[in-house]
């Protein structure tokens, strides 16, 4: 469930960079203050998104089933009071609170099956209180450039109104299917990735 990204983690000593993705920025239009909020960041690579709400004044739990990305996370970031880092794998961890913000960012599309996305899905949004957030970003199946930069990954590709009828009982507060041109550090390889980008608040209302 790595999404292959195991061999960039181990040859980079910062794959994904530092700046939060942009739908974690669109995140701060709608939230006044993140002093003591819980968030759940899951799939959280390095912890780019994850220290960012931190120095907001957010409390993280910062996720991911990689060993060599919290490895590199927590050696690049040094200690960050706010952020709990934690190898653990989604499917499995049971999840005890609940979180003001949950981010899933890059982890759909690492999950096996429609079945798999739609189960995870539903959980990280019980574990959200109502009226709090989902920001979703995963690869769609649009278009994938695949076989130059990810060789040998197959990533669970479902279609963007897929993802978006998940939230049907939400209020989906931003939402894009848009190509992002990307080159990782280990291979020096531009290519492209169609991408489903969800921000959507859980009304008060949902059960």
């Amino acid at each position: 469930m790595s999404g292959g990204y195991d061999e960039g983690y181990r040859r980079c000593p910062c794959f994904w960079g530092t700046s939060p993705g942009s739908y974690v920025k669109i995140l701060t239009r709608y939230v006044r203050s993140f002093d003591g909020l819980k968030v759940l960041d899951v799939g959280c690579g390095e912890g780019k998104n994850a220290v960012f709400l931190a120095g907001l004044g957010a409390v993280v739990d910062a996720v991911d089933v990689s060993p060599a990305a919290i490895e590199n996370g927590t050696r690049m970031w040094g200690k960050v009071s706010k952020v709990c880092w934690m190898v653990a794998d989604i499917r499995e961890l049971e999840l005890s609170q609940e979180y003001d913000i949950v981010v899933a960012y890059g982890l759909c599309h690492c999950l096996n099956d429609s079945t798999e996305v739609s189960t995870v899905v539903a959980k990280l949004q019980a574990a959200t209180a109502r009226g709090g957030y989902n920001v979703l970003c995963a690869f769609n199946d649009r278009g994938q450039d695949l076989l130059s930069a990810h060789a040998g990954f197959e990533p669970c590709l479902l279609g963007h109104s897929d993802y978006l009828s998940q939230y049907a009982s939400w209020t989906v507060l931003a939402a894009s299917d848009s190509d992002l041109t990307e080159r990782h550090p280990h291979n020096g390889i531009d290519h492209t990735h169609s991408l489903t980008r969800i921000l959507a608040k859980r009304r008060h209302d949902v059960g």
